[in-house]
């Protein structure tokens, strides 16, 4: 029996990560291997469901688009300050939105969406993987982190639908909220 020791799977997760494969794998991968990129897009989901309505759409959405610009301007360049700390905070803010009783309008909470994804989509588009030659290696990037995002919104979407059907389920919605804030101000405190 062959196996892969698991300091090598850390090593591959890593490159996968940092950006040393190119084309819609690596698009793909960026979203989910970063432990500040997946909190962050399933919260989304997450608070979209708590939200209901036409949110469950309009709030994934918004994230998706604004995330696309962010990416075409980080990969054009384009400089955008605090990128890291933006990402960090937008986990402690999304977690806190989850469990805060009073909710946004779903305007407000699409613009709050959006203000967050512009850092994400940034960081995606600038952390453009080296290997990326041609424009079909950006364009298969980019379309790999957008399918990505919007999976990965998707599942918080059912996740959080389905734990707002009972008041316990609403109240473990509202427990992962802390939990993802508290991960989040870690996140900032590491920066």
């Amino acid at each position: 029996m062959t196996y892969i020791p698991l300091q090598k799977i850390s090593m591959l997760i890593i490159l996968l990560h940092t950006g040393y494969d190119a084309g819609i794998f690596a698009g793909l991968l960026h979203p989910i291997l970063g432990l500040d990129h997946l909190l962050a897009m399933v919260t989304v989901g997450l608070l979209s469901a708590q939200l209901g309505g036409r949110a469950i759409w309009t709030v994934p959405l918004t994230f998706v688009s604004v995330m696309a610009v962010g990416g075409i301007l980080g990969i054009l360049g384009f400089p955008l300050p605090f990128v890291e700390i933006g990402i960090a905070l937008s986990v402690v803010a999304l977690g806190i939105a989850l469990v805060s009783p009073k909710k946004l309008p779903v305007w407000l909470t699409m613009v709050f969406v959006g203000v967050f994804a512009l850092f994400h989509g940034h960081a995606h588009g600038s952390e453009l993987p080296a290997l990326s030659e041609t424009f079909l290696d950006v364009v298969a990037y980019i379309f790999g982190f957008l399918v990505a995002t919007a999976t990965l919104h998707l599942i918080g979407a059912l996740v959080g639908q389905s734990l707002e059907s009972s008041p316990r389920g609403a109240n473990l919605l509202r427990f992962a909220g802390v939990v993802i804030a508290g991960v989040g101000v870690f996140l900032v405190i590491g920066l």
